[in-house]
């Protein structure tokens, strides 16, 4: 799967913010995101991520 920078991803579940989407911060083995809705960053790895994304949009 091929996420860059910059990315906007929408996943499968929600955030308890009512937000899908999420920007990428950084890859590698793990990713950082962060809630389009509420700003908030998470860590997620990979594997989970890669399982997870629905859609991957360019960032406008």
């Amino acid at each position: 799967m091929d996420i860059q920078v910059g990315n906007i991803l929408r996943l499968k579940k929600q955030h308890p913010c009512g937000s899908r989407e999420w920007e990428v911060l950084r890859t590698g083995a793990d990713f950082r995101l962060k809630c389009m809705g509420c700003g908030h960053q998470i860590m997620i790895a990979r594997r989970v991520l890669e399982k997870s994304v629905r859609e991957i949009k360019q960032k406008p």
